[in-house]
């Protein structure tokens, strides 16, 4: 089987290379930055190994400075913005132009341009539009939002509370607690977290994400080939074919939730969640032939939310429970601050946010040094653009490498090191620092961020309020090197221990 698909794929690469040769290019040329030499029918993909993207990337860089083009292929040409600087003038300084949603090519065949993170133009839009006031109708920013939050902060701390002490691994705890969030929003659900049905979905989301961060996952630097020749390469086995699984179960049960809503909606009502509410508009706008509301935009739309919601917040705060067992001290202030702050037994809220900046300054600290997404998701330009003295067409590429400006030494001293001091002016209070985006910027800026910050908070303060932190391992054992770096950064697996507080013990 191997032997097969190595000769499919040197098959394709031929078939690729005739194709160069006799179709003419025909996107306008514009005046782009400058970058490597291309190689005909490779173009730059010898500089850029699977797996080694994001440094190859930041390597060439240092070279030809912090905007300048790659070629991924024959036709595929993307431009790099490197730095706090280069990306902020970008997405920040030009909005609109940057607001296109580039290539995720193991992605696009699933989506197919549909759904709320997909989407291209007025279809984005409005479905942007209407997301964002869905989850704002569902108490997103007001105390509903939060209550739901906390009630299912309680459940994980019942959760952690049944390991009595042992070791265990908290990656699919964390998942199915911060997938319960989403699955509450999208589908008015709330899973246990024995049902196999529940642990099934998380792994798929768990899947999903390794699948297109893996080095051949190709998300990002294979379009050309798995494009005009997943008809050659589809039956084959490998990554790609588990990936579509994945999808596959996720779709599947976004689908079942949606087919349960229908056989039970009714048009009168508030909205209970985000599948009542499109199913609302889909019922006002169905006399429409162009509306974007339709069937297959709800499912795409509600996918990538239970995608996202799934494994985005649990990774981030399965890295700062590592990073406080990594460094103990640190753990030992933040439950201090509780401590002092709250008071023995009384759970935290949004409200004691201000009262408990290092806490905050950790969970900043946290977000910066991982930073999930290096790659940033890839943009297009909506129209032909300047920038910086270069005339980028319509259509073009951009990498915004998001890492790049969280670890930008300019912006951050020593940003390899883990220090939530930074984030604290002199009187210890938590500062804004124009560096920290972790959400992006501009207008594809993360349509969850006000969630995935509530989220962030209320478990990770119940959590270290509830509980001290321990693992059987050495703490200058642990690693904080990502397990797989891809289009995300996937945290390191590891052994949590956790034993609960005086006033937590009953």
């Amino acid at each position: 089987m191997e032997a097969a698909g190595t000769w499919a794929l040197l098959l394709a690469l031929l078939l690729l290379l005739l194709l160069t040769l006799v179709l003419p290019r025909t996107r306008a040329q514009g005046r782009l930055p400058p970058g490597p030499t291309p190689l005909p029918l490779l173009g730059n993909l010898l500089q850029l190994r699977p797996g080694a993207l994001y440094s190859g990337l930041l390597r060439l860089s240092k070279k030809y400075g912090p905007v300048f083009t790659v070629h991924l292929g024959p036709w595929r040409r993307v431009v790099v913005l490197v730095g706090h600087e280069a990306v902020r003038e970008a997405l920040g300084g030009q909005p609109e132009e940057f607001s296109g949603r580039g290539t995720l090519a193991t992605l696009d065949k699933t989506f197919d341009g549909h759904g709320v993170f997909f989407a291209n133009g007025e279809r984005w839009k409005q479905l942007r539009k209407f997301t964002l006031l869905a989850l704002r109708d569902l108490g997103m920013g007001k105390r509903e939002g939060e209550e739901l939050i906390q009630l299912e902060v309680q459940c994980l701390l019942e959760a952690f509370r049944e390991t009595k002490g042992h070791p265990f691994d908290p990656s699919l705890l964390l998942a199915q607690a911060t997938s319960n969030v989403i699955c509450s929003l999208n589908f008015g659900l709330r899973l246990p977290y024995e049902d196999e049905e529940f642990q099934a979905v998380v792994q798929a989301a768990s899947g999903t994400l390794l699948g297109i961060s893996s080095p051949w996952g190709g998300t990002l630097l294979y379009p050309p080939y798995s494009k005009m020749f997943s008809w050659f390469l589809q039956p084959l086995p490998g990554p790609h074919t588990e990936l579509q699984r994945h999808l596959g179960t996720l779709a599947a049960f976004a689908a079942q939730q949606v087919e349960r809503h229908q056989g039970n909606f009714q048009t009168s009502g508030p909205a209970c969640d985000i599948v009542d509410a499109f199913l609302l508009r889909m019922e006002q706008e169905k006399q429409d032939p162009g509306t974007e509301f339709t069937d297959k935009n709800l499912l795409m739309t509600v996918t990538y939310l239970l995608f996202a919601g799934t494994m985005t917040v649990g990774a981030t705060i399965r890295y700062a429970l590592l990073l406080l067992l990594k460094y103990p001290e640190v753990q030992k202030r933040v439950r201090e601050e509780l401590t002092q702050e709250l008071g023995p037994g009384r759970a935290p809220s949004l409200s004691d946010r201000t009262r408990l900046p290092y806490t905050d300054a950790v969970l900043n600290e946290t977000q910066r040094l991982l930073a999930l997404v290096p790659m940033g998701m890839p943009r297009a330009l909506t129209r032909t653009t300047c920038f910086r003295g270069y005339t980028l067409p319509q259509g073009t590429e951009i990498f915004p490498l998001l890492g790049s400006v969280l670890h930008d030494p300019e912006a951050f001293q020593k940003p390899e090191e883990f220090n939530p001091d930074r984030f604290l002016d002199a009187d210890g209070h938590l500062r804004k620092l124009e560096a920290f985006l972790p959400f992006s910027l501009g207008k594809r800026i993360c349509l969850g961020e006000g969630l995935v910050r509530s989220e962030l908070f209320l478990f990770f303060t119940a959590i270290l309020q509830a509980f001290s932190l321990d693992t059987p391992c050495p703490p200058d054992t642990l690693s904080l090197q990502p397990a797989v770096c891809g289009l995300f950064n996937i945290p390191p697996a590891f052994q949590l221990q956790v034993q609960p507080t005086d006033h937590h013990s009953r």
